[in-house]
């Protein structure tokens, strides 16, 4: 097969006009990467197929002006997911490595805010194949009373893949068949969608124990090879048993060693024994010597369930739990109860009082709580009465209650919390009661402290005052449900009362509550009081900045809309121009700021409205200009037209004008070239009273560029009264293809995107390319070609497949590139300029339809004329067509492929050419080419090029 190359010739005018914005059309995919097939299922959808692991590359090609913009999005395949790292706003969707949950169907969607979006999707399907499982489980069970037993052995097997895996079983190297052999069942279990396969042995046999194989393969796709897993099945084969060498629960103290031993009792094959924690992994100290486990120095974060599970494929695995507990204790805290049935929030001599304890510790039912008084152990009496577990309490809370006070009860009492027996240390509250030593918190909030205000940004704190014996922390919410603090969580306690914020934002804003806490102190009516935090801003303005263009001598009108503000008066509003203070009568504080002038040329500039509060200034800028909108270049201008004598180029630079209407009238442009930032041309395109049109191209050749090198094209649009901003774009002159000489010239659809070919969006199938290598097996045997048109395997060409679900009549179009003429006339004027068409085309079979070459003129509306046509079955050869055309400007070259009356009516082209000048014998090569692409050959392309153009001299 041989490629072709492309030089687009382009006739235009030095100044040409033609209608420019159009909304994405033509949207394509192509991929590259390492995709094992791409083809077309039953419905027609393009379908991607890639090995796990392997790169995925999208590339959404797609045309529209101004420059669509490209986004990928996906549907969920076997699971929903993002797209990870990659890009998803990008003409390229890349994904590294791809994993099994990524495949599905991506849609890349091209839209640029002229008409409707275009779509096009792909289904990516991830194949791979995993591993299989082999697990035996036996059963045992009474037959015909007590005479014998029946003795069953399932294997079942268990993977993972897609496609969905075959299944092969061997006993040794033997094919285990069912047909073969009464004493095995080999079938599907229910609910497993192809994934299991079970090999029953019905009473066992002597011949039953031996090596058993399970073999899985998924054909090959994607160069997977296949998998098995072996089991040897003895008399001995029994499922694992274990046991533990500590209790369900281990109870250890900080920076103890812990060793967990998982004794293998039973079990053939040998279980394999691992160690898991839940929650999370096993600690990064833990050490595994066989089925041991070592902790070393626990830590309270090493606590939680480990898990020790045995596996030898046999039965189900054996697993045993052991809970692990590290011992901690912290915040010790107290709570001194009044008389709580005579109501009393103050201690009294003659009534009831209780004194209680709580740490918070792990495990909680194994603290111990000791009371002292005045140094001395409590020990339980008539009116000392001491209580382990208070049910009135929190879980874990040791009170002791004083029943009718007397004098001799007024002491300082100690609560002491511990661990019998371990070393995490102690700890310790003690509690004065006496007659001035205990008095009821009052809770108050500052003179002027009720409303806190405070500029946004700034630091500043809410106080709640607290008085009482003893005196409880303060802990702080919002009033308002559902709102955190401003760290986060629900309350911050504080113990002297003061919330200390930092950053305030006006998102803090709000009534925050302060709140007596029940420990520490009196366990009576929590005492509240609220503070309002006021978070002052300057004010937010509409617009920020706004690029104002209009015509000179009208009226403008610059608005500064305030948004919201804190506090709401305004103090201030100033215009300035370039920096300088507009003079004017002072602005209603109330309204809308607004500035009303005439644009002139000596007032364009920057205008800025400064509106302030107590908080701060903002400012809403205008750049207000009579001078035109940019241009905007034609991103798909046409490539460079070279110039056959010399070693120059001419350049057909295509552009729109944004806004033409919003400023004076647009008299030209002018034209930079540079090189290395130098001028080598600049002069002023005159639009000789046309005026710009919004969405229509504006076209300039450049000529004399000189070939390879790059330049710097600027341009800017002129008024009567200022030039515009340039903007630039670089150009250089490239040949798609590098070819030892510019004859080569066939398109052998050698490459996946065809030559620059594309499928027709109006037709109802599209055109398949593949090579013998990529041939569907099940194919119609009697129709389509074994090889391409050099008959080599590896060799690519174009088809349309008659099978079903194709009826009679459907028609496939392909469409090859654009080419451009640089003269509709041949030289002293002898007419148009002629092209010679070439291509060898295939059809084999009883039901071949039509195949149609169909030239395409595009002018103010496009032309399609048949100019060579074939019907019915041609033999079993390539044959060779080639025919003349003179199109009246620029064209395409159409092949339609019709479907035929049945399923024997593959149709397919290959080594496609268009060269300038009238067909020749033997079809010899012109010397300048019309078709192109945008890739450079292969070293194995070049030597078959360079062999295949020896031998032909040598036959000539």
């Amino acid at each position: 097969m041989e490629f072709f190359w492309i030089l687009l010739f382009s006739s235009v005018s030095p100044l040409a006009w033609s209608q420019g914005v159009y909304a994405p059309a033509n949207a394509q995919i192509v991929h590259s990467g390492a995709a094992c097939n791409v083809k077309d299922d039953n419905i027609s959808e393009r379908i991607y197929t890639i090995k796990e692991g392997d790169t995925l590359v999208l590339q959404c090609i797609v045309k529209g002006h101004p420059r669509p913009q490209v986004r990928w999005t996906k549907t969920a395949g076997s699971a929903s997911d993002k797209f990870q790292e990659t890009s998803i706003y990008n003409e390229t969707l890349r994904i590294e490595g791809i994993q099994r949950v990524q495949g599905g169907r991506y849609y890349c969607k091209a839209e640029n805010g002229v008409g409707v979006a275009a779509i096009k999707s792909i289904r990516v399907d991830v194949q791979y194949l995993d591993t299989p499982v082999l697990t035996v489980h036996q059963t045992i069970s009474d037959v015909r009373g007590s005479y014998y037993q029946e003795k069953t052995v399932f294997l079942r097997c268990t993977v993972n893949s897609n496609p969905p895996a075959r299944f092969i079983w061997k006993r040794g190297s033997m094919l285990i068949e069912q047909s073969k052999d009464n004493g095995v069942d080999i079938y599907e279990p229910l609910y497993t969608q192809g994934e299991t396969k079970v090999l029953k042995l019905k009473n066992l046999r002597p011949k039953d124990f031996a090596d058993y194989t399970c073999q899985v393969s998924v054909r090959n796709v994607c160069n997977i090879e296949d998998k098995s897993v072996t089991f040897k099945l003895t008399n001995a084969t029994t499922p694992p048993m274990i046991r533990l060498s500590v209790n369900d629960t281990v109870v250890v103290d900080p920076g103890q060693d812990v060793v967990l031993t998982c004794e293998v009792i039973a079990g053939f094959p040998l279980p394999t024994v691992t160690w898991s924690r839940y929650p999370g992994p096993l600690p990064l100290s833990a050490q595994l010597r066989g089925a041991t486990l070592i902790l070393r120095a626990v830590t309270p974060a090493d606590a939680g369930f480990y898990n020790c599970t045995a596996v030898n494929n046999v039965g189900n695995p054996a697993r045993k739990n052991i809970n692990l507990v590290v011992r901690t204790m912290s915040n010790l805290t107290f709570q001194i109860t009044p008389d709580s049935n005579k109501d009393s929030e103050t201690i009294q001599m003659g009534r009831d009082l209780k004194l209680s304890c709580h740490v918070d510790a792990t495990p909680q039912d194994k603290v111990n709580y000791t009371w002292y008084k005045n140094g001395a152990p409590v020990f339980n009496s008539d009116n000392l009465i001491l209580l382990r577990s208070d049910p009135d309490m929190a879980p874990g809370t040791s009170s002791l209650e004083i029943v009718d006070m007397k004098f001799r009860d007024l002491a300082t009492y100690s609560c002491v919390a511990n661990f019998p027996g371990s070393r995490v240390p102690e700890l310790r509250v003690d509690v004065n009661i006496s007659q001035n030593s205990v008095s009821p918190p009052m809770l108050s909030v500052p003179n002027g402290g009720q409303v806190v205000s405070v500029r946004e940004g700034g630091n500043t704190e809410l106080v709640c005052l607290v008085e009482g014996k003893p005196r409880p922390p303060i802990l702080w919410s919002r009033t308002e449900k559902d709102l955190l603090m401003p760290s986060g969580v629900t309350t911050v306690e504080t113990p002297d009362g003061r919330l200390r914020l930092k950053n305030v934002s006006r998102d803090m804003m709000g009534v925050y509550r302060c709140q007596t806490a029940q420990y520490n102190g009196l366990n009576i009516k929590r005492r509240e009081a609220q503070v309002q935090l006021n978070v002052q801003y300057a004010p937010i303005v509409s617009p920020v900045f706004e690029d104002r263009r209009s015509r000179n001598y009208q009226m403008v009108t610059l608005r500064c809309t305030v948004l919201r503000s804190n506090p709401p008066r305004l103090t201030d509003i100033r215009w300035y121009r370039n920096g300088e203070l507009i003079r004017m009568p002072m602005p209603d504080m109330k309204e809308t700021p607004e500035l009303k002038f005439k644009l002139e040329p000596t007032n364009n500039g920057s205008y800025e409205c400064r509106v302030s509060n107590s908080a701060g200034t903002s400012t809403c800028t205008f750049n207000v200009s009579a001078k035109p909108y940019n241009a905007e270049f034609y991103f798909d201008t046409p490539n460079p037209v070279r110039i056959l004598k010399g070693n120059n180029y001419s350049y057909n630079l295509q552009w729109t004008q944004k806004e033409p209407k919003a400023t004076d009238l647009i008299i030209g442009y002018w034209i930079n070239v540079r090189k290395n930032k130098q001028n080598l041309l600049s002069k002023q395109i005159d639009l000789k009273g046309k005026e710009p049109e919004s969405g229509v191209l504006i076209s300039h050749t450049i000529s004399d560029l000189r070939i390879p090198l790059s330049y710097e094209v600027r341009l800017a649009p002129i008024t009567t009264y200022s030039t515009g901003d340039y903007i630039s774009r670089i150009i250089q002159y490239s040949e798609p293809y590098t070819y030892p000489r510019p004859s080569d010239h066939v398109c052998g659809f050698e490459d996946d995107r065809i030559c620059g070919f594309s499928q027709d969006r109006s037709d109802v199938f599209d055109w398949t390319r593949q090579n013998h290598l990529t041939q569907n097996p099940k194919r119609s045997a009697n129709t389509g070609p074994e090889t391409d048109r050099s008959g080599t395997k590896e060799g690519y060409y174009m088809y349309i497949e008659a099978s079903r679900p194709r009826v009679q009549g459907d028609k496939a179009r392909l469409l090859s590139p654009l080419f451009n003429v640089t003269s509709v006339r041949g030289p002293k004027g002898s007419g148009r300029i002629g092209y010679c068409v070439a291509f060898y085309y295939h059809m084999k079979g009883k039901h071949i339809g039509t195949l149609n070459v169909l030239l395409r003129v595009r002018s103010i509306a496009s032309v399609d004329t048949v100019v060579w046509t074939k019907s019915g079955h041609q033999g079993p050869d390539w044959k060779k067509a080639f025919f003349d055309i003179s199109p009246s400007g620029p064209f395409q070259i159409v092949f339609e492929g019709i479907r035929g009356p049945s399923f024997e009516g593959d149709i397919a082209i290959d080594d496609v050419s268009i060269t300038l000048g009238k067909c020749k014998q033997e079809n010899t090569v012109a010397s300048a080419v019309l078709i192109g692409g945008s890739h450079s050959l292969p070293l194995a392309s070049w030597l078959t090029f360079g062999l295949s153009c020896f031998l032909l001299l040598l036959v000539r």
